[in-house]
């Protein structure tokens, strides 16, 4: 199986490391490829009609000039366009959960889509901030892609993917959420004033508010979430594919 891995938190982000352990405990066919430098809520933007640099790392990784999306545009058009296409696409893990109106912002949930838009596969990876990290960890994230992967065939849709938020502690049992509302961008600092001038900038983080059976209210009772998604929205998970899941 051909795994392609990227994120928005940067090629060298802890998060990525951990998609890259477990997914080499699943296959010796693993690339990466992540932008230079963090690229938080970008979206599915993309870099068009200006150059890109693609700098190769070490073996099957590459740090991309652009985008979180750009790296699976440059991904299937220039490494994998005359070879074998990637079974399945990793994005993440986020450095904290994508929740709420992320489904437009996060540039995690953004190369999921993109790569819907290429027929592949797609799961985006997240995990609260500060973590309890152990060496359990990418063990268990390899089993729990492992088994989302057996049942494809009841989330792999047309212009769907999965999501997966991570509480702090690993291994978790899987709850399916609701959506919930929690704003980004919930305000702006003024920086500077000179005459009709104004320097703003809006500030990372987030309220941290949820409601009962939503990702951060589950989140926080110490559960991992499962979200199907699409390019409409938010959308159930399979009843067979909750089933079909191992309980931690």
């Amino acid at each position: 199986m051909r795994i392609l891995i990227a994120n928005d938190d940067g090629i060298d982000a802890p998060g990525i490391a951990l998609a890259e352990q477990a997914a080499r405990k699943l296959s010796d066919d693993v690339w990466v490829v992540a932008p230079e430098e963090k690229r938080t809520a970008a979206g599915s933007s993309l870099t068009l009609g200006r150059p890109l640099t693609m700098t190769k790392t070490g073996h099957q990784r590459y740090s991309c000039s652009g985008t979180p999306a750009d790296c699976v545009v440059m991904a299937m058009t220039w490494l994998f366009k005359d070879e074998k296409q990637p079974d399945l696409v990793l994005s993440g893990v986020n450095d904290g959960p994508n929740v709420a109106e992320d489904i437009a912002y996060s540039g995690t949930l953004g190369i999921a889509r993109e790569a819907t838009f290429w027929n592949l596969p797609a799961i985006g990876m997240s995990r609260v901030k500060n973590p309890n990290r152990a060496e359990g960890d990418a063990a268990y994230l390899a089993r729990l892609i492992e088994q989302l992967w057996e049942q494809r065939q009841d989330w792999v849709l047309d212009g769907h993917w999965m999501s997966i938020n991570l509480p702090a502690t690993l291994p978790a049992q899987i709850r399916q959420a609701k959506i919930g509302r929690d704003k980004i961008a919930s305000r702006s600092d003024v920086i500077t004033t000179d005459g009709a001038r104004t320097e703003l900038m809006v500030p990372r983080g987030r309220a941290g508010a949820g409601s009962p059976g939503d990702e951060n209210h589950l989140m926080s009772q110490g559960f991992a979430t499962l979200t199907r998604l699409s390019w409409l929205g938010h959308t159930d998970v399979t009843q067979a594919v909750m089933e079909k899941l191992p309980d931690s």
